[in-house]
């Protein structure tokens, strides 16, 4: 199962950038079926990557969020009075 799932419309322009990448940087053409393989293999290889750093993202933005609720809920607090 795959990480990533990238709508086919949008998944034949990444392959015209990934041929068209090819073509700049080293000269040779590239298939469409070679320039879709590449382009599965380098999204399996940094797909984990990318997405354990939007979870460690997500995780920091909430704790924040969590420290300033704590603090907003914490002034709204009422003192505690003893009765005898």
């Amino acid at each position: 199962m795959s990480l990533v799932s990238i709508p086919r419309q949008e998944k034949n322009q990444l392959i015209e950038d990934v041929q068209e990448y090819a073509e700049e940087q080293f000269g040779q053409p590239v298939g469409n079926i070679t320039a879709e393989g590449l382009l599965d293999h380098i999204l399996s290889l940094v797909t984990p990557y990318v997405y354990n750093q939007a979870i460690a993202d997500t995780k920091r933005v909430l704790s924040d969020e969590w420290s300033r609720l704590d603090e907003e809920l914490s002034v709204l607090e009422r003192p505690m009075t003893r009765r005898r």
